[in-house]
């Protein structure tokens, strides 16, 4: 796979839900195409530093609008808080947009309220932190049939999870993307699942196959 995965980025983003995706995604260390990876770009409303909620200083590479579909692999929305707020509208629109060209996009945990907001999750199965909070937060949703309890789902280039679910969330999308080789994948999970040093074992006997 070639293209850029862009990690959206915004005040008070939540640091873990991504992090177990955007270590794979830029390492490539385990990707079954040896010596490849995929380039991450930090996208945000402007291209103004950001602090996240853990109080790392993020500088973003560009701003939303300069974001190309011709260009992007996979879009990926982390957590936080305030995803209601206006300023996230522009990068909803992008999603949306990317969905329809076939461009997979990857929201976890409050992602998903804003998307739920924008109608995006009512014709595909998806997941979220609690049904409840979705139809309590967001008046338009009207997916309740689609929705699934559990901690990651993917449905026509959309993958939603629970943001108690970062390892999940990276196993689907790693997956989906089809960069790992299924016995890599499984035993990766494993390994941060359980950890079982049988795993770790496993985990380099794949790469090495």
């Amino acid at each position: 796979m070639r293209g850029i995965a862009y990690l959206y980025a915004f005040e008070g983003m939540a640091d873990w839900e991504y992090g177990f995706l955007a270590a794979e995604l830029n390492s490539g260390r385990y990707f079954k195409e040896r010596g490849a990876r995929l380039e991450i770009r930090a996208v945000a409303p402007s291209t103004a530093p950001i602090r996240t909620m853990g109080g790392l200083r993020v500088l973003p590479d560009c701003a939303i609008a300069e974001m190309l579909p011709e260009d992007c692999a996979l879009l990926v929305l982390p957590g936080g808080d305030g995803w209601l707020d206006p300023v996230h509208g522009p990068v909803i629109v992008k999603a949306r947009g990317f969905l329809s060209l076939g461009i997979p996009v990857a929201a976890i945990c409050g992602a998903t309220v804003a998307l739920a907001a924008a109608g995006i999750l009512d014709d595909r199965a998806h997941t979220s932190n609690d049904l409840g909070y979705l139809k309590a937060t967001c008046a338009a949703y009207k997916g309740e049939s689609l929705y699934r309890n559990e901690a990651a789902v993917m449905d026509r280039g959309l993958i939603t999870a629970t943001g108690v679910a970062p390892l999940e969330f990276a196993q689907l999308v790693l997956g989906s993307l089809g960069l790992f080789s299924a016995k890599t994948l499984e035993a990766w999970h494993g390994l941060y699942r359980d950890h079982e040093p049988r795993y770790f074992f496993d985990l380099m006997n794949s790469i090495q196959a």
